[in-house]
């Protein structure tokens, strides 16, 4: 089967992946356009994950200010070099960043950064919602994790979907730069405001 050029073009054109690994996406996925996205998408992570023990000690501080001047959000966002610090694909990541943190306003980073009691009240709550269900302890204890996986979708920026893309977190929007990049990438720390809110 030959790959269609066209198809090697539009997927390098979007993930900005190298033409060597778009056209054995491509054939990998019998000229399926989407399939081949996907294929990249978990390579990226793959890699993404290699990279991730990998320190983060250069950077850049990005901000954004809502049209409305009602909203405004500081974000560092690390990687290995200056060099990636000051590249265009970078740049924009972090502008999509502070901008899906103006829009769906998480309250933590990760999973990871929900402290503990804040996890422990989430769970009693849910236990006190299914007290008189009449469902087995497992089933409940499954139900359970169940809505608090969708917590962390809601509360933590990494979990959350891309507001401009949602067939995609935002930990998967990190790990397609982190492919393209070849650097790890990490959200340091991000600060939100917005008029009127007490701190």
């Amino acid at each position: 089967m030959s790959v269609d050029m066209n198809l090697v073009k539009k997927l390098r054109d979007k993930t900005g992946v190298s033409i060597m690994e778009c056209k054995k996406a491509i054939a990998d996925a019998e000229n399926n356009y989407e399939k081949a996205e996907e294929i990249l998408r978990k390579k990226g992570f793959e890699k993404a994950k290699a990279k991730s023990s990998r320190a983060t000690n250069s950077g850049a501080i990005g901000s954004y200010i809502h049209s409305n001047h009602n909203i405004g959000v500081l974000v560092e966002l690390g990687c290995e070099t200056d060099f990636v610090a000051k590249n265009e694909d970078f740049l924009a990541l972090q502008k999509d960043i502070s901008m899906q943190i103006a829009a769906m306003t998480p309250l933590y980073i990760s999973e990871t950064a929900v402290p503990a009691e804040v996890i422990e009240k989430e769970k009693n709550i849910y236990r006190e919602q299914m007290k008189d269900s009449g469902k087995p302890e497992q089933v409940i204890e499954k139900i359970i994790e169940g809505k608090l996986s969708k917590y962390f979708s809601e509360v933590c920026l990494l979990n959350q979907k891309f507001f401009k893309d949602d067939s995609k977190s935002i930990q998967d929007l990190i790990a397609e730069k982190i492919h393209k990049l070849g650097e790890n990438i990490t959200v340091k720390r991000f600060i939100r405001y917005q008029v009127g809110e007490e701190f």
